[in-house]
C-alpha cells in the first residue's frame, strides 16, 4: 500500500477513534454506514459525469473524492484498503 493511502487510512481511522466536530470524516462516519454509502454513490455518479462531460482534472478530483469516501466506507465496516487489494490480487494472478 502506498505511503499516501497509508497515511490518509491512519487519519480516517483516528477521526473514527478520536471524533471531534470539526473533522467532516468523524461527522460522516457518526452518520452510519448509510450516510457514508450514500456519499460513496454520489461520488461515482459525479465521477461517471466527469469522465463523459468535464475536464481531465475535473475527473481526478472526483475520483480522488470517490477514493476518499470509499476509504471511509472501508473503515467504518472494519475494512481497509488491503482487504481490497488482497480481493484484486486474487482476481488478477
Amino acid at each position: 500500500m502506498s505511503e499516501l493511502i497509508n497515511s490518509l487510512s491512519a487519519t480516517i481511522a483516528d477521526r473514527k477513534a478520536n471524533p471531534t466536530q470539526e473533522s467532516y470524516t468523524a461527522r460522516l462516519m457518526a452518520e452510519g454506514t448509510g450516510k457514508i454509502a450514500q456519499k460513496v454513490g454520489e461520488e461515482a455518479v459525479e465521477v461517471v459525469v466527469a469522465a463523459l462531460e468535464e475536464s481531465d482534472g475535473r475527473l481526478v478530483s472526483e475520483m480522488a473524492d470517490l477514493f476518499y469516501h470509499s476509504l471511509v466506507l472501508l473503515e467504518q465496516r472494519g475494512l481497509s484498503w488491503p482487504d481490497v487489494e488482497a480481493e484484486l490480487a486474487r482476481r488478477f494472478k
